[in-house]
């Protein structure tokens, strides 16, 4: 599957070398990793365990995916999004810090919402922490509605973060919500959203 924008093209990640290095260097940026949920990775090597270990099996099926965002005019990898393979269909993303602020995350999750649309499956979900406002707007742009905070003891990283949930139902059934997160919190409220 590849998906185009006008200014992107979407497509599966690979165990390429190309790709990899382009993961690298996203991953291995501090500022792009502080709300990721994994360690920044410092070599290939340990890119290629990554890819082994989470983006392969993503891509080998057909209800969760990760895919790379490049740049039309270069072709080069500058980012990621990723759907996962439980029951929340999370949706995440992350951008090389140069293209921040460009508008680069809200095109290219409207064109996989696009996709999606056209799959059987009837929602996805997104969190971001609360001190990342950016990817909030990001989900807000995208169509997607706040639905409650919780907190969570997030690993591996071992912080307490307080995390809220968008959700966008594809199926037209508006009053879907995802509860598990909230039921699994100790901690869950539904904040005031300005």
């Amino acid at each position: 599957m590849i998906l185009t924008t006008p200014r992107l093209i979407i497509r599966p990640a690979t165990s390429t070398i190309n790709d990899l290095t382009a993961l690298t260097q996203i991953l291995a940026d501090e500022q792009v990793n502080q709300y990721l949920p994994w360690y920044p990775v410092t070599t290939l090597a340990a890119t290629k365990r990554f890819y082994d270990g989470k983006i392969a099996r993503l891509n080998a099926t057909d209800q969760a995916f990760f895919w790379l965002i490049c740049l039309k005019t270069t072709q080069q990898p500058i980012g990621y999004i990723d759907l996962s393979d439980d029951a929340g269909h999370d949706l995440g993303y992350g951008l090389a810090v140069a293209y921040w602020h460009q508008g680069i995350a809200t095109e290219a999750g409207a064109a996989v919402i696009d996709y999606l649309r056209m799959t059987s499956l009837p929602f996805i979900t997104a969190t971001h922490d609360r001190h990342n406002v950016g990817s909030g707007k990001v989900m807000q742009k995208l169509g997607m509605q706040y639905a409650y905070s919780y907190e969570e003891q997030w690993q591996p990283k071992d912080i307490l973060v307080t995390f809220r949930l968008y959700q966008l139902n594809l199926d037209g059934q508006t009053d879907r919500i995802y509860w598990h997160y909230w039921d699994q919190s100790e901690t869950h409220m539904i904040e005031k959203m300005i």
